[in-house]
């Protein structure tokens, strides 16, 4: 059965993402949940600080979208994530808070994994709070 390259480069993107993430404290819950709405690459916990409430070390819920490029023609993988996609992002993470009866505080993270048109890593940017309510 032959491999589908653009499926090939997004799992290998989601494991450079996933590395990144548990490399900054992160626990991975969850990888490739699915729903009605969509799909979230990754769901992840991190402890940080919760200035809604004033906590100094809560648990916060990362939703996280995964954008990985080859080469910069059709635009970088942090300039991926726009318009339509951050509208699904929201309404898939809501999906998952409700499943999850999630009732802390939660966020929608992208992790922007760029390699060159070879492949080879280039970048990986870890970006917080990417996606925010309108």
């Amino acid at each position: 059965m032959a491999t589908n390259p653009r499926r090939s480069l997004g799992q290998a993107g989601e494991e450079i993402a996933a590395q990144t993430l548990t490399a900054a404290g992160m626990t991975i819950l969850a990888r490739n949940w699915r729903c009605p709405v969509g799909e979230l690459d990754i769901v992840a916990q991190d402890v940080a600080p919760d200035y809604a409430s004033g906590a100094q070390h809560a648990a916060w819920l990362v939703l996280v979208e995964v954008r990985t490029r080859r080469g910069d023609r059709f635009g970088t993988a942090r300039q991926s994530v726009l318009g339509r996609k951050e509208a699904k992002l929201r309404a898939v993470a809501q999906h998952y808070v409700q499943a999850a009866q999630w009732a802390g505080p939660w966020r929608i993270d992208v992790v922007a994994v760029q390699m060159d048109s070879h492949g080879r890593l280039q970048a990986v940017e870890h970006i917080r709070h990417a996606v925010r309510d309108e």
